[in-house]
């Protein structure tokens, strides 16, 4: 049986890539990559610690499936702002979209 704490550094290591490739990145897409891996890493600690302090109710497995959920509608919502600012201004980066507030 693997220990919890594996499971918690697996989970705090794609925490913190996702917040590095938040702040450093300038490309829409990477920024929505980076944010996917931060509510991926929330999913893992949901389902780590349903299993090891209440083995047999699945609270926290339902509060993943529902986490995801939210995140594929977010990505898909997300993506279509993307396509939109390119088709407007022929590039997805971050640093010209005050142009699109007037």
């Amino acid at each position: 049986m693997i220990h919890m704490e594996y499971y918690l550094i697996v989970s705090t290591i794609m925490m913190f890539v996702g917040i590095y490739g938040f702040v450093t990145r300038r490309n829409l897409l990477a920024m929505l990559i980076s944010v996917e891996l931060i509510l991926n890493s929330v999913d893992i600690n949901f389902v780590v610690f349903n299993r090891f302090l209440f083995p047999g109710q699945l609270e926290g497995f339902f509060f993943a499936l529902f986490a995801i959920g939210i995140s594929a509608a977010e990505t898909a919502v997300a993506i279509a702002i993307i396509i939109n600012i390119y088709r407007n201004l022929r590039h997805n980066q971050d640093k010209d979209l005050k142009k699109l507030k007037w």
